[in-house]
């Protein structure tokens, strides 16, 4: 187990970023695709604040396509620090879309019914 935390603070052009603390040595980390690791990955110390480091983490463009794509942040010993994902394409679109549909008539449906309940009971 480790006391290494990895907290994201935003992706942007194209890298993850985050922040690592309760290291005092920049440990080695990997980033991993589908089981292959991802190259690019950087730590770079905060001079303001001992035990914390920058992590940045380059998304290839390659490994972008439909679907759901997620990278996971470990130290080389397999100790995992954080995840990521990406979601693209159209068809996932319209799935969230189906969903939505159906839960607002779940939802629509319910509310019927407890209005019903409401007057029954009255």
């Amino acid at each position: 187990m480790t006391d290494l935390v990895l907290t994201k603070t935003r992706i942007h052009a194209g890298t993850w970023e985050g922040v690592l603390t309760g290291a005092e040595t920049p440990p080695d980390i990997e980033v991993t695709h589908h089981g292959l690791v991802v190259d690019g990955a950087t730590l770079r110390g905060d001079p303001e604040v001992e035990g914390q480091f920058r992590v940045s983490v380059p998304i290839p463009l390659e490994l972008l396509s439909e679907g759901v794509q997620t990278f996971i942040i470990s130290q080389k010993d397999g100790d995992r620090l954080a995840s990521f994902t990406i979601v693209m394409g159209q068809p996932l679109d319209e799935d969230f879309r189906a969903e939505m549909e159906l839960i607002r008539a779940e939802l629509d449906m319910l509310k019927r019914a407890f209005r019903r309940h409401c007057v029954e009971t009255t």
